[in-house]
């Protein structure tokens, strides 16, 4: 009888086991990621040319895991990149400002990427090392046209920044300028790279770039006294920055998700993010 009962138990015992390796088992297969060989096509994206230091090195290492997959990024600035997702022109457009309100009901959803900031830069030729907002609004504005006015010697400041269609201007506008009109006295360029070598080789030219894009060609100014770091960033000291965004035509899929998925995954953010001038989705001020 005592034999029996103990084989009852150990039979129900067995049966419990079996019933958690199977839960388990099912659990664990539901959250298999697809493997690289399920993954092909190809995804194109457009837009912020202040992501471009990011997206390369994520394209490049997305299409050495993703063998059947060919990734396509362009610049074009911001705008462009929310208008070409839209219209269908592209799968992904690159920004570094929030939806435009003519494309409020498009059907696009946004897909935080990343922290940007951006540095005032100037040549190196300028004798000044900071200046505070006020300075900035005055000098972009137009009200300030001599570097002897901010403290430097008596040179003609050139303004060297982004078109309208660039998610940077829009970023500067508001964060620094509140929205007051950037003058009509600038040198016009088509992307971050462009405005830098600009700056570097035009005497008295002042602009702004994103961190990534900063170099010893230029001389970057600090911001109401504070340089920009990441901890700067982080403590709230230097507020200059916005959120890079992948937004997508509906819910992404296929390819389109798995890369997206990629390049926002901690693996390849703590890996890209801060050593190309970004800030890692975890480290960004909430």
């Amino acid at each position: 009888m005592k034999r029996l009962k103990k084989s009852k138990l150990l039979a129900g015992i067995a049966v419990l086991m079996l019933g958690f390796s199977l839960v388990t088992g099912c659990g664990s297969q539901k959250a298999e990621q697809p493997k690289a060989a399920e993954v092909q096509g190809t995804v194109t994206a457009s837009g912020s040319t202040a992501l471009l230091p990011l997206l390369k090195p994520g394209q490049e290492e997305f299409q050495k895991k993703y063998a059947k997959v060919t990734v396509n990024i362009s610049g074009g600035g911001s705008f462009t990149g929310q208008n070409q997702v839209a219209s269908g022109s592209v799968n992904i457009g690159n920004s570094d400002v929030g939806l435009q309100d003519s494309l409020k009901n498009a059907g696009l959803v946004e897909h935080k990427l990343v922290g940007i900031p951006f540095v005032f830069v100037a040549n190196p030729d300028v004798t000044v090392d900071n200046l505070t907002q006020a300075q900035y609004v005055d000098i972009l504005t137009g009200k300030i046209t001599n570097w002897k006015d901010v403290g430097g010697k008596d040179q003609a400041i050139t303004i060297i920044h982004r078109a309208k269609s660039s998610g940077s201007r829009a970023t500067i506008a508001e964060v620094v300028l509140k929205n007051a009109a950037f003058t009509d006295n600038a040198v016009i360029q088509d992307s971050n790279g462009a405005v830098r070598a600009a700056i570097a080789s035009t005497p008295g030219a002042i602009g702004y770039v994103d961190a990534a894009y900063v170099d010893a060609s230029i001389k970057p100014l600090a911001y109401n006294g504070m340089k920009y770091t990441l901890e700067n960033v982080q403590s709230g000291k230097y507020p200059v920055y916005t959120f890079g965004r992948m937004y997508t035509k509906g819910e992404a899929t296929g390819a389109v998700k798995a890369f997206i998925e990629y390049v926002t995954g901690k693996e390849f953010q703590e890996t890209y993010a801060e050593k190309n001038g970004f800030i890692p989705l975890t480290k960004v001020p909430k």
